[in-house]
């Protein structure tokens, strides 16, 4: 058996009690009553994990909003949603309510990092009776206190803020308001539990005519604690309290923590784990010694964790052993025991000196002298050995408190290993202490993912408490600055409602025959007369040219079924950029090989030409190109219809299988396409790299083309919209740099407001002006941010998934040169969030002027309409559609709208497009 120092050293715990001597043995009939005491005292590691995993269910449950109300560990929110950063500065005021007395402390900080703030504090003795008094005159009594401890700085009208280190449990709505659930340690004031303690103790100030003291933070110790130690360069993200009472505190992702409506960022939780076990979670761990010191408690039955590691129970624990040693003529044989039978007769402060390597059996031997009794040599060993398996059990178990922080930690923000530092204050733990060196060990064996580096807190309380009030201070003020800045982004009902009307203003301005000239949104007709009714039957083919990537597909449309053949080819930079012959000459190669392919040579196919480029239509099958984009430069096309030119290349190639019924742009194929499985559908919408709306008009509103009867549909070409100067309120100086880079400036405005290729700069530009105002990356340099289109706004979906744990999006701005810490991560990911919702939200705007106009043009009462709907940004954004769909439904209640994705819009759907006016055709 090993000796008692290595047993209580690194290999604690096992399955072995600890403390015995050597020789002796634990197991079977002729176990002594010391070795069944030690052996109830030792918990064997599977129990500590076990312990864990409790811990961990109730921190869980703690944290759930549907189980909240019935956890033992409370998890209850601070609203600290920050560590100090060095940057704080100011004079702050901290009250503190302790025990018996009250202190109050004044810091004044530099801004230097907090190495070097000045003190001043001053501790008043409480009067015994206002501990169960009133509680007007607790609160008169702390307020009086401060008045005196500000002498002539009473009379300053410069703004105070204080913290208030109140150490009961309250429930916490707001850093500033949080109302008494009930009073411990000996206080029972009146009038006071449910009650909003700050504004009891605002309220004493203000009677103490101190206008500028402003109560802006309550804390208890725990977070103190924590705040002392934390550095920028050294941020400290839990605290443990291992005092008289024990608590623990830890920085959650708020995403997980419930009870609170924040949703991004992190916020400190206290656990209020005294409370561990009340529910039985520990029964099995709980020895006889334990229910006497429970049962002599101010409270039976509650804060059963708290009694088995507190220090204020310590000494009752070991007492009780001895007791029970005694009575088996154990210890103390001959001497009176009976003065053990009072509680408080040996402390805890006795018992951490009794274990002492030194001159412990020295002071055990004291010890029980005083209280009377004659110890032998080994009683006094026995004795030690009992005080050291009680502290050791209090480590022990405080340890698998804290492993299941750092694990529920670790596994919330998905990281493999977990480098943390925890703060640590109160009298168990000592330097050079046996708690302290079992803490350590254990925590290790019961959290090996995690690398722990404990700091020792200095006056966590106290200067704790101020860099609180301070930290809420600066990000008051920090806050305060973010919103100014992203102002102008967030859009009012009232603006949206105005977006809308000038959308619908355009329409009717680019519908108008005399007025399509002068409107932004120029609603060009597209001469497709109708959409998919389930009749169209047969084999098309479809081209789809809008990149590098060139399309020729085959769809086989059956009565309830569609078939799709394609082949992609490439078109080379040479051709790309060389005359406009040599590039129609390639695609009617890629369609004779295609068909060659398909066993189609020599057929004769209807077919649907998508042309994603700038056009003027004049018929479904004739096309004017505009101008180029996408890098594409083919010379003597410009000018020219693109139907002909291809007809002009299957003649110089004898390819006499081409019949093209209709040339269309994306966004009509995306309406075709879903049209095909939604009847309703029609409105076709793109949100992707650009931006695109188109609808079926009736033809009676169409001034543009001849014809009175039935219905056309539009290309709205919206992402003009507002280059006529009509958005100019609604354009920050982000938007306005995003724009001054482009290709076009001063063009498709819209467009750039909403659409997947500007996104990522605008926030760019944000984060910019957040640098320079030293809000984001302090003292650090961002040379990738400087970067045109570094920020891609694929990143912006990424960074806004919900539940996406901030160490994610720290990984991203790493990848980026961008070294953030988390509260930047959080405030990255709100800049996000703003510009995304912005572009949702205006992109709503415009098809509720859509959706309106349709069904006042029907003169129905409510419109019934689905959208096919397409683009990267619609379909990959976690958030986009969510709030494009809510938004639509604000602005347009009358209208009822499905949005429907589509599959193919520019392959599928330009072959329909062909089918329905094959079909036209032939009715």
């Amino acid at each position: 058996m090993a000796s008692p120092q290595r047993r209580g050293s690194r290999r604690y715990p096992d399955r072995s009690p600890m403390g015995l001597q050597p020789g002796e043995r634990s197991d079977g009939p002729a176990c002594t009553p010391v070795q069944r005491v030690l052996l109830a005292l030792t918990i064997p590691l599977e129990s500590l994990q076990m312990v864990k995993a409790r811990m961990m269910l109730a921190m869980n449950k703690g944290l759930n909003r549907q189980t909240h109300a019935q956890a033992t560990v409370k998890m209850l929110p601070t609203y600290i949603c920050s560590t100090p950063n060095g940057t704080e500065n100011g004079n702050v005021l901290v009250v503190e309510l302790r025990q018996s007395h009250v202190r109050t402390l004044l810091m004044t900080l530099m801004g230097d990092g907090n190495y070097s703030p000045e003190l001043s504090d001053h501790t008043f003795d409480m009067p015994e009776d206002l501990m169960q008094g009133t509680g007007e005159a607790l609160f008169d009594f702390i307020a009086q206190c401060v008045r005196q401890f500000l002498g002539d700085e009473c009379h300053s009208k410069n703004h105070l803020p204080l913290g208030f280190v109140f150490p009961f449990s309250c429930r916490q709505t707001r850093l500033d308001k949080a109302e008494l659930i009930s009073w411990s340690k000996g206080f029972s004031c009146s009038d006071v539990e449910g009650k909003d303690v700050v504004q009891l103790l605002q309220s004493a100030i203000n009677k103490q005519e101190l206008s500028q003291v402003e109560v802006v933070a309550l804390m208890n110790d725990t977070v103190g604690t924590m705040m002392t130690c934390s550095t920028r360069e050294t941020p400290c993200e839990v605290a443990l309290i291992v005092d008289k009472g024990t608590n623990s505190c830890f920085m959650a992702d708020v995403q997980y923590v419930q009870t609170v409506e924040e949703t991004s960022g992190r916020m400190c939780v206290n656990t209020e784990w005294g409370c561990f076990g009340d529910d039985g979670a520990l029964d099995d761990i709980l020895t006889p010694y334990d229910q006497h010191v429970d049962e002599e408690s101010s409270n039976p039955g509650v804060k059963r964790f708290e009694k088995l590691v507190g220090s204020l129970y310590l000494g009752d624990v070991v007492r009780h052993a001895l007791i029970a040693l005694a009575a088996e003529k154990a210890l103390f044989i001959g001497s009176n025991v009976t003065v053990l039978g009072t509680k408080g007769v040996l402390t805890t402060q006795q018992v951490l000196e009794i274990i002492s390597s030194e001159e412990g059996m020295t002071k055990a031997r004291t010890t029980l002298e005083a209280l009377g009794l004659r110890p032998s040599e080994r009683d006094c060993c026995r004795v030690q050995q009992v005080c050291r398996a009680v502290l050791s059990r209090a480590a022990a178990l405080c340890a698998a408190g804290l492993a299941a922080i750092l694990s529920l930690i670790r596994q919330s923000r998905g990281l493999e290993r977990l480098m943390i530092n925890v703060a640590v204050d109160g009298e168990l733990y000592q330097p050079q202490g046996r708690f302290k060196e079992i803490l350590h060990t254990v925590t290790g064996l019961l959290a090996p993912e995690c690398l722990i580096n404990f700091k020792l807190s200095e006056d966590g309380t106290g200067r704790g408490a101020a860099m609180v009030t301070a930290v809420a201070l600066r990000l008051t003020d920090q806050r305060r600055e973010v919103n100014q800045l992203l102002a102008p982004l967030r859009l009012t009902r009232a603006d949206l409602e105005r977006v809308q009307a000038l959308m619908r203003q355009e329409m009717d301005l680019g519908l108008g025959q005399e007025t399509n000239a002068s409107a932004s949104v120029r609603m060009l007709p597209t001469y497709v007369r109708g959409t998919p009714d389930g009749t169209e039957q047969g084999e098309f083919l479809a081209l789809d040219l809008g990149g590098t990537n060139f399309r020729v597909l085959v769809v086989r449309v059956a009565e309830k079924s569609i078939q799709i053949a394609s082949q992609i080819y490439v078109i080379p930079t040479n051709i790309m950029q060389g005359t406009g012959e040599a590039l129609f000459d390639h695609i009617v190669d890629c369609i004779m090989d295609f068909q060659m392919r398909q066993d189609l040579k020599g057929q004769v196919l209807p077919l649907g030409f998508t042309f994603s480029f700038p056009c003027k239509q004049l018929g479904l099958d004739k096309a004017v190109l505009l101008n180029w984009t996408k890098g594409f430069s083919a010379s003597d096309c410009v000018g020219k219809d693109v139907v002909q030119l291809l007809q002009e290349a299957a003649q110089r190639k004898q390819y006499l299988a081409l019949k093209v019924v209709a040339v269309v742009n994306d966004t009509v194929g995306t309406m075709m396409s879903c049209g095909y499985d939604d009847p309703k559908c029609e409105i076709g919408l793109i949100v992707g790299t650009g931006t695109n709306a188109c609808y079926m008009e009736e033809m009676q509103n169409v001034g543009t083309v001849e014809g009175e009867q039935g219905r056309m549909c539009i290309n709205m070409e919206w992402g003009a919209f507002g280059d006529n100067g009509c958005l100019d309120h609604l354009f920050t100086e982000f938007d306005q740099m995003v724009d001054e880079k482009t290709i076009n400036p001063g063009k498709q405005r819209f467009e750039k407001l909403i659409s997947g290729m500007y996104l990522g700069e605008i926030v760019r530009h944000i984060l910019l002006a957040l640098v320079e105002k030293s809000i984001l990356f302090q003292d650090k340099t961002c040379p990738t941010l400087q970067n045109r289109d570094i920020f891609k706004t694929k990143f912006l979906s990424t960074i806004e998934i919900d539940g996406l744990a901030l160490t994610k999006v720290q990984a991203i701005l790493w990848d980026l040169g961008l070294q953030a810490n988390f509260e930047e991560c959080s405030l990255v990911r709100e800049v996000c969030q703003t510009v995304s919702l912005r572009a949702a939200q205006l992109c709503a705007a415009g098809l509720a002027a859509v959706v309106e106009k349709m069904r006042e043009n029907r003169g129905l009462g409510q419109l019934a309409v689905t959208v096919g709907v397409d683009g990267t940004l619609y379909k990959m954004h976690p958030c986009f559609s969510q709030h494009l769909q809510q938004t639509l439904q604000d602005l347009a209640p009358n209208c009822v709208v499905t949005f429907l994705p589509s599959e193919d819009g520019s392959g599928k759907g330009a072959a329909l497009v062909a089918a329905v006016a094959v079909r036209g055709a032939e009715s």
